[in-house]
């Protein structure tokens, strides 16, 4: 295997004054007051939730049934769940898979390429579509698994934005920084979080892994050569691929969800970045590979056995 190159791979009553019994106009008055008394109290209760000065308490959620609910005390807004567009299971088999080896046609572009994520990663336990826009066609169908070769690895991708029953998530097609929204309540989606991302610093060939915004170790790495530069922006760990061959450079070798901006293929792959070792430290220090991100054989074992498919890798 080549560098770069990763190939099929939750009153109270109150009291009288007189002990006397009202007349039956008195009754009837009373239950005017009454009536009139209740009515004020609706109006000025409908009041102070129409128009609080604190418009930030009140929680007003939209229910299956198309009721509405409020919670909170003193909020006024509007949570309205866009529902998917349905796809019969034919027109989801036909969309292009999201995987290392294809391109997404329309799909949105990642936003913010340099910002931070708060580590909800998404695991389909079965193709879901997936979209440009909640609630808007399906673009493509991203798969339960990807496949490297005969290896087949969890699909688990990062989540970088989210709405009301919707995650944007990043995609491990072309191009670089591919986009996607998913239906968070589609019983084949499930999520979790990753503690850990790493960062990448080209311009000083480091690497940090950090743990909750705290570093806890860095390495000196080699990065992209001048013309085959490592893309910037983030991208995340897509797949966890062993090679004791005997040809092999690198023991593990992580593929990352993005790709080479020079290399359309590679040794027979797609052009896939990954992170991985190398035989000499020679490379470390410099912008010595085709892309790849190089790292001493401590850091790809720590990284390897500590951070989880689908953390968010950050190049700067």
């Amino acid at each position: 295997m080549q560098d770069a190159a990763f190939g099929p791979i939750p009153p109270p009553s109150g009291t009288r004054g007189s002990t006397e019994p009202p007349s039956s106009a008195g009754n009837r008055r009373t239950g005017l007051a009454v009536i009139v008394g209740l009515a004020a109290v609706v109006i000025i209760l409908v009041a102070a939730i129409t128009f609080s000065t604190d418009p930030s308490t009140v929680t007003v959620t939209t229910v299956p049934d198309n009721s509405t609910t409020m919670s909170g005390s003193g909020s006024a807004s509007v949570e309205h769940i866009v529902a998917p567009q349905a796809i019969s299971a034919e027109s989801l088999a036909g969309l292009p898979q999201a995987t290392t080896f294809t391109t997404i046609p329309g799909a949105p572009q990642d936003p913010a390429p340099m910002s931070s994520t708060a580590g909800r990663i998404v695991h389909p336990a079965a193709a879901v579509p997936l979209y440009a826009v909640p609630g808007g066609p399906a673009i493509a169908a991203l798969p339960a698994q990807q496949r490297f070769g005969e290896l087949m690895t969890d699909t688990k991708v990062p989540v970088i934005a989210e709405t009301p029953g919707w995650a944007q998530v990043l995609l491990p097609s072309r191009p670089n920084g591919s986009t996607a929204w998913i239906y968070l309540d589609d019983p084949a989606v499930s999520t979790e979080r990753s503690r850990f991302r790493i960062a990448v610093d080209r311009m000083r060939f480091t690497l940090s892994l950090v743990e909750r915004d705290t570093p806890i170790r860095t390495w000196t790495i080699g990065v992209g050569r001048p013309g085959a530069i490592t893309p910037p922006g983030r991208t995340f760990i897509l797949s966890s691929i062993l090679d004791t061959g005997p040809k092999s450079f690198s023991p593990v070798i992580l593929p990352l969800g993005s790709h080479s901006d020079t290399f359309s293929s590679y040794g027979g792959g797609p052009g896939t970045v990954g992170i991985h070792t190398w035989p000499n430290g020679t490379v470390f220090g410099r912008a010595s590979s085709d892309g790849c991100v190089r790292v001493p054989p401590d850091a790809l074992d720590v990284i390897s056995r500590t951070v989880p498919l689908g953390s968010v890798v950050e190049i700067a």
